[in-house]
């Protein structure tokens, strides 16, 4: 599967063609589903351009996107740098009036397990993101089941991204989820290409690059996209 991460905490003023509001989030996922994306990961922002939790935008993203892109599948991020507090983390869960598709939980974080729960008591396709090797072992204390496992290498020296992909992929049960490993930076299209030669799924958008595989500047996400299966991702 390859995903569009069409935004993240990404401003317009990186990129001109970072989509913020729920319009720009829809048009953008139609333009990157035509262009063979499996699914979008999305970070809805308020009014003043913040990534946000609170109910009502993320039901204004969620209905917009499927409104313009129906059976595409949608995930929000619920990464601690948006609610600090994992109690209001879980309270935003509880009151979503409409529901992602998928939501990524980062199991290093303060209150993750009981995010992920709420996400599941909703129907909501959990997907743990998993930044280190420690990051595994918390995660398999976990009572609540992942749907999707994120394997996410941040470091931006290629070689170290790589290398921390093979730690935390060897670290992982031979019978869990599907995972998708995914790098940032330089790294991206590196990791990229690793994932492709593992047969994982794999994830491209600029809330990860703002390049091509050449390093020349992308015009946006459906470019990103392109790129991705041209390079052999699916």
């Amino acid at each position: 599967m390859l995903k569009a991460c069409l935004n993240g905490g990404r401003r317009r003023d990186e990129h001109a063609a970072v989509p913020v509001t729920p319009a720009e989030l829809a048009a953008d996922a139609a333009r990157c589903a035509a262009r063979g994306v499996a699914a979008v990961h999305v970070h809805p922002r308020d009014a003043t351009g913040a990534e946000s939790l609170d109910p009502a935008v993320i039901a204004e993203a969620v209905t917009a996107l499927r409104a313009v892109v129906p059976g595409l599948p949608v995930g929000v991020s619920t990464g601690a740098w948006i609610e600090p507090d994992p109690a209001a983390r879980v309270a935003a869960v509880r009151a979503w009036p409409v529901l992602p598709d998928f939501a990524s939980v980062n199991a290093h974080e303060p209150g993750a397990e009981a995010v992920a729960a709420a996400l599941r008591e909703r129907g909501v396709l959990v997907e743990v993101g998993l930044w280190t090797v420690p990051a595994v072992e918390a995660w398999r204390r976990w009572r609540v089941p992942a749907g999707r496992v994120l394997v996410e290498c941040l470091a931006e020296e290629p070689e170290v991204a790589l290398a921390d992909a093979a730690a935390i992929l060897g670290a992982l049960p031979p019978d869990g989820p599907p995972v998708l490993l995914h790098g940032e930076g330089p790294a991206t299209w590196p990791v990229l290409a690793d994932a492709v030669r593992r047969g994982l799924d794999a994830r491209i958008g600029l809330e990860d690059t703002m390049v091509l595989p050449d390093g020349s500047p992308a015009a946006d996400n459906s470019a990103l996209v392109a790129a991705a299966v041209a390079s052999g991702a699916r």
